[in-house]
């Protein structure tokens, strides 16, 4: 066997025995985890994640999910606890902590404090007759099913499927509290993540950047005030304020004529403009904006009838929505 042969199978038997460890997971999965969310979720302090070695990598990255799902939460590394770290441990907080084997010693100083001050304890291990499985309030059960490593050492298979579980636990909570989007991009405004979960509401132009019209304004006037706001557009409204048509640049060069100044603006407008609410993610307007086939490049933003912004392309581009 060539060696890429060799090194795509071993790929896949990687794959398949984790794999297969979340599968018996799965099978394995009780009232247990009921019992741990309903811990968590009657928990008014923070949830408390920590573990030793590749359990404590794993548990990091499980504090930060349930932080950023809406489930406050932090990881206490065990040898900083027992050094003063403890103090960060109060009677409102709930502890996850982790270990495959269950005798992991630098959390004995953790469970120790859980059982002094009555801190619920919800231990994850493969070993239920453990020190940490039979001091848990709650145990849930890592798959006893061997690692991926072919000596059997290094975690791998384990620690797979304690990220899982992790994310089980944050996506329940999710579901549970009915975390939203908006809720998502209070928690992620950096990044790509959170440019693409801004709403219309945050990039559009809005007060007198916005360009409109009464309906018998002059062409003129509509003229003016298409160059003056530099949108590439004007809306036209009735008397009562709301958006009867729009006037592009598109709209004027299929009109041009030596008599367009001597047009109403009505005669020139698109009755029934694409529109967008102030609600909608910047994305989806994007979208609306690609996907009509006109050409569009500017929504104006309405509320029961009413424009109260517009957005513009470009306004989405250059914050990232793409």
């Amino acid at each position: 066997m060539t060696e890429q042969k060799q090194d795509l199978a071993s790929a896949k038997r990687t794959i398949d025995k984790e794999v297969e460890a979340l599968r018996m997971m799965e099978d394995e999965l009780d009232d247990n985890l009921v019992k741990a969310l309903d811990i968590m979720q009657k928990t008014t302090g923070r949830i408390i994640v920590t573990g030793m070695g590749k359990s404590g990598h794993v548990g990091t990255k499980i504090a930060a999910t349930l932080a950023s799902t809406g489930t406050p939460s932090f990881f206490v590394h065990p040898g900083e606890a027992s050094h003063g770290d403890l103090g960060m441990l109060t009677t409102d907080d709930s502890v996850i902590a982790i270990s495959n084997s269950g005798e992991t010693k630098e959390l004995s100083d953790i469970i120790i404090y859980c059982k002094r001050y009555g801190i619920p304890l919800i231990a994850i291990t493969k070993n239920p007759d453990s020190a940490l499985g039979r001091a848990g309030n709650v145990l849930l059960k890592l798959p006893d099913d061997g690692e991926a490593c072919p000596l059997g050492l290094a975690p791998t298979s384990s620690t797979t499927a304690t990220m899982v579980l992790g994310d089980i636990l944050a996506i329940c909570m999710l579901e549970r509290k009915g975390f939203s989007k908006t809720d998502f991009k209070q928690r992620h405004p950096g990044g790509k993540l959170g440019a693409f979960l801004q709403k219309v509401s945050d990039l559009m132009h809005t007060g007198d950047e916005v360009p409109l019209i009464d309906e018998n304004a002059s062409m003129q006037e509509a003229l003016l005030t298409m160059t003056s706001k530099m949108l590439g557009c004007v809306g036209i409204v009735d008397p009562s304020g709301r958006l009867e048509g729009i006037i592009t640049d598109g709209d004027l060069r299929r009109n041009l004529s030596p008599q367009i100044l001597t047009e109403k603006p009505s005669s020139v407008m698109t009755r029934n403009p694409q529109t967008i609410a102030p609600d909608v993610l910047a994305a989806e307007a994007l979208g609306v904006m690609n996907n009509t086939g006109k050409g569009i490049t500017q929504l104006f933003v309405v509320q029961d009838g009413k424009p109260v912004g517009i957005i513009h392309m470009h306004d989405c581009l250059r914050a990232g929505v793409a």
